[in-house]
């Protein structure tokens, strides 16, 4: 509770003596763009923070009110600030180059907009590489009404990864190597543990085909080396949530990370999941789940004990991980534990990488997992490390249960993938096929085109494309306002993407109709296909995505026009 009265007081400054002059719901915000000093408790950099902080600043506003940000740049360079996943006219995105110029140094930009929804959002700069130098907040909208769900407590939980390298060193080294980064690479130790496995003959002809394809079945991330943060606070810093036994917590889970998706988990509590990406989902009880970038979710737990309970953020290569604390009392600590081992990716996440190659010596029967390869279609990929564990000393090893013996299946990951999470108590860990809306946001009707998206990349140069082509090469993708479009992603890379689209709704197929769930980032995992609808209401320019931050600057970007509609 401690950080609630000090975000409410650095965020943002309503002008009531201005507001009693305007119509009921109209507000007035300030947020300054200033650099500021980052403090880990690891490492001090410097950084990029709103209202010179490094904890994140949280916009609290209210369903159909009429806001009006001002944004100050007191930076030496041009900044923005994009509202992710707010529904709203497309100059005010905030996005250069497509919305708008871009705010000058020295200059305030006032963005002006209704706020049509409820939920969880985050706003961040969209400009080069501030976001991962720290240029993010939260955005939580009470909705009319009142909470669907009520809850006696209701905290942000944002999460990032924060790297003692400035985000535009990591892009150049990034391109200079792209396993720069990649603190994992296979050793000869493992090649002798896999030879007394699999046979010799059978680990160097595996070593040599991930060779050929200039990648490891370590390329789970890109940036390993970053100290994870849960609003601002690295675990060594802890920040605490307070709460009575039995009171019900809302947990706005948000991940800000510029590449880090992470795996989230309270243990000890069941954790009800009720919002996906600001919407309402038919509430679903889980152990752990997972967040790609740039998505939200809203759980609720219930703590019933007077002692202190972990949240723990624990990144998908596990090369990193987070640990917060609810407690009944300020100075209590939740409990570490051990970082679960490193997954290893098959064939199964390749795709479309292994075209070409000559299999027909190799015996596939010695790689376990990757028996069942189905369809590959495609694939590329990326680097991943180790780091990160240095502010865990002191951690009280808490042990992780036995994860389930059986092995998981999601109908979102590739058979066969390395990368299908398991909940660390062997139980429930939640799956975009668990999701439906708890009521439909539009009519269930066909879609009258659509479009394939084909996520594709050159690791070996750090370059990463829709349908092969970089953004700077590409022509805008086009859509009619009033159509509904079903979007095709076939993932023929080696990384998850977490796809973005401004403006509009993706409405995430999982096979439940009108009840599929409203999404405004949809994770397409390596060797998948996933599809999508939207209805094309937003006429004006959109951006269009991944939103890893490096992937996005490497060209997997498009820009989305929407003609005819309203004036």
């Amino acid at each position: 509770m401690k950080h609630s009265a000090l975000l409410r007081s650095a965020c943002v400054t309503a002008f009531l003596g201005l507001a009693l002059a305007l119509p009921a719901h109209a507000g007035t915000y300030d947020v300054s763009v200033d650099s500021i000093r980052i403090d880990t408790g690891t490492f001090k950099k410097t950084g990029i923070g709103y209202n010179g902080s490094q904890t994140p600043t949280i916009l609290r506003f209210e369903q159909g009110e009429d806001v009006t940000i001002r944004v100050k740049n007191n930076l030496r360079e041009t900044t923005s600030i994009h509202w992710h996943g707010l529904i709203l006219p497309f100059d005010q995105d905030g996005v250069p180059g497509i919305s708008f110029n871009g705010i000058q140094p020295g200059e305030t930009f006032t963005y002006r907009f209704p706020i049509e929804q409820a939920g969880t959002y985050w706003f961040h700069s969209h400009s080069g590489f501030q976001e991962p130098d720290g240029a993010y907040g939260a955005i939580v909208i009470a909705p009319k009404g009142g909470e669907r769900i009520k809850t006696e407590r209701d905290y942000v939980v944002q999460l990032t990864d924060k790297h003692p390298h400035s985000g535009a060193k990591i892009f150049r080294n990034l391109k200079s190597s792209a396993d720069y980064y990649n603190r994992s690479q296979r050793t000869l130790g493992d090649l002798i543990e896999d030879s007394r496995a699999s046979g010799f003959k059978e680990a160097l002809k595996e070593r040599r085909m991930w060779g050929a394809m200039r990648m490891m079945s370590t390329d789970v991330e890109d940036v390993q080396g970053f100290t994870p943060l849960i609003n601002g606070e690295s675990t060594q810093q802890n920040w605490t949530g307070l709460f009575k036994p039995g009171e019900k917590v809302r947990l706005r889970l948000i991940n800000s990370s510029a590449t880090t998706y992470f795996d989230v988990r309270v243990p000890g509590l069941k954790m009800t999941v009720v919002q996906a990406d600001g919407n309402d989902v038919k509430p679903v009880v889980v152990d752990e789940l997972r967040i790609a970038v740039a998505e939200t979710y809203d759980v609720i737990v219930q703590p019933g004990q007077a002692k202190a309970y972990s949240i723990i953020g624990e990144s998908m290569g596990r090369t990193a991980m987070v640990r917060g604390t609810l407690a009944p009392q300020e100075g209590m600590v939740g409990p570490l534990y051990q970082m679960r081992p490193q997954p290893l990716l098959t064939m199964a996440d390749m795709g479309n990488m292994m075209g070409g190659m000559d299999m027909s010596d190799h015996d596939m029967s010695s790689m376990g997992d990757m028996a069942d390869m189905g369809d590959m279609a495609g694939m590329d990929h990326s680097g991943h490390d180790m780091s990160a564990m240095g502010d865990m000393a002191g951690m009280d090893m808490s042990p992780n249960p036995a994860p389930a013996a059986a092995p998981a299946t999601s109908e979102f990951y590739a058979p066969g993938s390395g990368l299908i999470p398991m909940a660390a108590n062997g139980g429930k860990f939640l799956g975009y096929e668990d999701l439906a809306a708890a009521k439909p946001l539009y009519q269930d009707r066909a879609a009258t085109r659509e479009i394939e998206i084909r996520l594709t990349g050159n690791m070996e140069r750090y370059i990463w494309s829709i349908d092969g082509v970089k953004y700077e090469d590409a022509a805008p993708i086009r859509l009619n306002y009033g159509e509904r479009v079903r979007f095709k992603f076939v993932n023929e890379t080696m990384m998850a993407h977490p796809m973005h689209l401004h403006g509009m709704w993706s409405i995430l197929d999982t096979g439940k109709g009108a009840y599929d769930p409203v999404k405004h980032t949809v994770n397409i995992a390596p060797g998948t296909t996933v599809y999508t609808e939207t209805e094309v209401d937003a006429p004006g320019a959109w951006a269009f995505h991944c939103h890893l931050s490096y992937h996005m600057a490497g060209g997997m970007f498009r820009k989305v026009i929407v003609t005819g509609g309203p004036a």
